[in-house]
C-alpha cells in the first residue's frame, strides 16, 4: 500500500497531476463516448479539488493560500493534460479508424 498513492504524494504537483490524469481517463471511460467532450472539464474540476484540499491542510500559510491554490490547480491541469497540446493547431493529426463492430469490444479503443 505504501507504493501506491499516499496523502503526501497527492500533495505534490507530480502526484496530483498523475491522479488527475488517471481519474479523468477512468471517469471519461466510464461515461463512454459522450465523456470525451467532458474530459477537460472533469480534469479541471479534479485539479481544483485536489489543489484546494491541499491548501486546506496547509497550516503555515495565510489567506493567500486560496489564491495560490487556484494557480496550482492550473499547473496540475496543464501537467495532467499536456499544455503543449493546446491550442488544437499545435496537435498533429492522427489517423482514426472507425470500428466496424465485428471485433470484440475489449479490443476497441476507449480513448
Amino acid at each position: 500500500m505504501n507504493d501506491l498513492f499516499t496523502w503526501a504524494a497527492l500533495g505534490t504537483i507530480a502526484g496530483a497531476s498523475a491522479a488527475t490524469l488517471l481519474a479523468t481517463n477512468v471517469i471519461g471511460g466510464l461515461i463512454g463516448p459522450s465523456g470525451d467532450k467532458l474530459r477537460k472539464w472533469i480534469a479541471i474540476a479534479i485539479a481544483l479539488l485536489l489543489s484546494y484540499v491541499t491548501a486546506a491542510f496547509a497550516d503555515d500559510a495565510g489567506g493567500e493560500k486560496w489564491f495560490i491554490a487556484f494557480f496550482n490547480a492550473l499547473v496540475i491541469f496543464s501537467a495532467a493534460l499536456g499544455v503543449n497540446q493546446f491550442p488544437p493547431g499545435n496537435r498533429q493529426a492522427t489517423p482514426t479508424q472507425v470500428a466496424s463492430g465485428r471485433e470484440p469490444r475489449v479490443f476497441r479503443s476507449w480513448v
